[in-house]
């Protein structure tokens, strides 16, 4: 358990970077593998800046692992959702490319997002979720956040996401999407690379940057999900939340 005083009172910094040597995966600030991690009140930081390309400020991998009220704060890769069943809620994770990636089954709750100002001449992507074979029951949840521009974002385009993976899996549900999100709404990683095998969803969302007439076409991406497929990334139904969530004392919604 890594516990802190606060947002802000608390702070981890690094600077690691794929410019200076580092692996995606080893570029992380803080870095928790275990199983039951919890960590709360905290800020951690990677600050190699939006040139230095990928630099992790936390990677989790363990599973049944809890990220409450704490802030996430780097550029490209910030949140390295690595693998197995995690939970955010009441965090601020801010970025700019890929900024929540990985291939884990999280569900990000009630958390603010924050697309920030990337290198020159780069877009923002939200996600890049990793998932490599239909049969993984991972993905990223997005539900009942806040997506808003960071105060230095600018005219950048942003993007709910883009697939990683040939598999890739995001939904957005019951979230407030500020006008920083693309009328597209998604990115292509590379040509035609995955467009058709990815499942990308959105459900319930509010705001101007949640109209979905101009979202892509493609087969994989589904604008209006019915109750009962949104209901499958909930907390209960996605990462059995409801089995192991209420020994963390933290506060989340089970259901839509």
């Amino acid at each position: 358990m890594l516990m802190g005083d606060g947002k802000g009172k608390t702070v981890i910094v690094g600077h690691r970077s794929a410019a200076d040597g580092y692996t995606t995966y080893a570029s992380a600030t803080v870095a928790a593998m275990g199983s039951g991690f919890i960590a709360k009140g905290l800020t951690i930081i990677n600050d190699a800046g939006p040139g230095k390309g990928q630099a992790v400020a936390l990677r989790v991998g363990g599973d049944l692992s809890v990220v409450y009220q704490c802030d996430i704060e780097a550029y490209q890769d910030t949140l390295y959702t690595h693998s197995n069943r995690q939970f955010y809620a009441e965090d601020g994770i801010s970025g700019t490319v890929d900024f929540i990636f990985g291939n884990s089954a999280v569900v990000i709750q009630n958390c603010d997002i924050h697309p920030r100002k990337p290198r020159q001449g780069q877009k923002d992507t939200i996600t890049a979720q990793g998932r490599t074979d239909p049969n993984q029951n991972t993905g990223i949840s997005i539900h009942k956040c806040r997506i808003a521009a960071a105060s230095d974002l600018g005219g950048t385009k942003v993007y709910l996401g883009r697939p990683w993976k040939a598999y890739s899996r995001t939904v957005v549900m019951q979230s407030s999407l500020d006008r920083s999100i693309t009328p597209a709404g998604w990115l292509e990683w590379s040509g035609q690379f995955a467009l058709s095998t990815l499942y990308y969803g959105e459900y319930g969302n509010t705001g101007p940057g949640a109209g979905t007439s101009g979202r892509v076409k493609w087969g994989g991406v589904h604008t209006s999900l019915s109750t009962v497929e949104a209901t499958q990334f909930t907390v209960r139904d996605f990462i059995l939340g409801d089995s192991w969530l209420g020994d963390t004392g933290v506060s989340y919604t089970s259901g839509l």
